[in-house]
C-alpha cells in the first residue's frame, strides 16, 4: 500500500526540481527529504529521479508517477470540500487545458458560460504548451483543450478537433506609435517594429508570409509565447502586434493600444479538442454551442 507522505515528499520534490528547494517549502532538512524519496523508491521498485548534481529530473516512471500522484491529491482536495460542506453542495469538475498562445480573452469568453450552466461546476483551468496538454487529456487529466490549431498530425494521442470559430486579424499599436505610421495600411507598416507570437502560435508563421506577399518589411523586436505579455510589450510602445478581432473589444478596453489596420487574409482559427468524437461532457456543449452561436459573429 503507497505511503501517501512519501507520496507527498515525491510530488514536492518533482515540482521544486530538486530537494534544497522542496525542503525550504516543506521545513525539512534535505538530508531527511532525500532519505524519504530513497525509502518509497526502494518500496515501489523503480527509480522515479535521475539525479545530475544538486537538480532531480523525472524519469519516465517519475512522470507517470506524478500524473497520478496529482490527480489523486486533487481528488482527495475536492473529497475534503464535499465532506466540509456536509455533502450539500455538489458539483461538476471541469478541467480545460489552455494553450498558451490563445489569447485570454478569447479563452475567458468561451469558457464563460460553463460558469452559467444549472449544474455547479468547478472549473479547472491549466495553461501549457499544445503537446503537453494533449498528453494530460490523454491520461485523463483534462477533459478538453482549448487550441488555435487542430490536433497535430501524426500524434499518437487520441483526439477530435472541433472548429470553434475563426477571426480576421486586426494590427494594434500604441497611440504614439500609431501617430508616427505614415501612408495608408498596409503600406504604413513598412519598416516598424512588429511584436511576433511564439513559434507555437500558427500566426507566427502565417503573419509573415501575408507580410511577404504585400512586399512589406517589419521588424520582428520580440516574439512572444504568452498573448498577454506581447500586448503589455505592445501597450509599453514596443511594436504593433497582431489581435483576432474576435477579441478586438477586450483588447482596446484592457490596453492602451489602438488599431491601426486589419486584414481578412490572415485568419486566427479556435479548436476545442477532446478525447471523444462526440462532446459528452456538459461544460464542452456550452463552450461549443456558445462558439457557434455568437462569440465569432462579426469577428470577420
Amino acid at each position: 500500500m503507497l505511503n501517501y507522505k512519501h507520496l507527498h515528499y515525491f510530488v514536492s520534490v518533482a515540482r521544486e526540481g530538486g530537494v534544497i528547494r522542496a525542503s525550504e517549502r516543506l521545513h525539512l532538512a534535505p538530508q531527511t527529504l532525500s532519505g524519504q524519496i530513497s525509502k518509497f523508491e526502494e518500496r515501489i521498485g523503480v527509480a522515479l529521479f535521475n539525479r545530475t548534481g544538486r537538480r532531480m529530473e523525472l524519469t519516465p516512471a517519475g512522470k507517470l508517477a506524478l500524473s497520478y500522484a496529482e490527480e489523486i491529491f486533487q481528488t482527495g482536495a475536492e473529497l475534503e470540500d464535499i465532506l466540509r460542506h456536509g455533502g450539500e453542495e455538489r458539483f461538476v469538475t471541469f478541467r480545460v487545458g489552455i494553450a498558451d498562445v490563445v489569447p485570454k480573452f478569447v479563452a475567458h469568453r468561451l469558457l464563460a458560460p460553463v460558469l452559467e450552466l444549472p449544474e455547479t461546476v468547478r472549473l479547472i483551468c491549466q495553461e501549457d504548451r499544445l503537446e503537453r496538454l494533449l498528453a494530460d487529456m490523454a491520461i485523463h487529466r483534462l477533459d478538453m483543450v482549448l487550441a488555435d490549431r487542430p490536433m497535430p498530425p501524426g500524434t499518437e494521442i487520441k483526439g477530435y478537433s472541433h472548429p470553434l470559430g475563426e477571426s480576421a486579424v486586426a494590427f494594434m499599436a500604441s497611440p504614439a506609435l500609431a501617430k508616427k505610421l505614415k501612408g495608408q495600411f498596409p503600406a504604413s507598416l513598412e519598416g516598424e517594429p512588429l511584436l511576433l507570437p511564439g513559434k507555437d502560435s500558427a500566426l507566427h508563421g502565417a503573419l509573415p508570409r501575408w507580410l511577404d506577399r504585400q512586399g512589406i518589411r517589419m521588424r520582428v523586436v520580440g516574439e512572444f509565447d504568452d498573448s498577454a505579455l506581447m500586448k503589455a510589450f505592445g501597450e509599453g510602445g514596443a511594436g504593433l502586434f497582431p489581435v483576432a478581432i474576435a477579441s478586438l473589444r477586450d483588447v482596446v478596453a484592457h490596453y492602451r493600444v489602438e488599431q491601426v489596420g486589419a486584414t481578412e487574409d490572415i485568419r486566427e482559427r479556435f479548436f476545442l479538442i477532446s478525447p471523444e468524437r462526440r462532446l459528452t461532457h456538459p461544460a464542452a456543449r456550452a463552450v461549443s454551442e456558445h462558439a457557434r452561436a455568437g462569440l465569432f459573429a462579426g469577428a470577420g
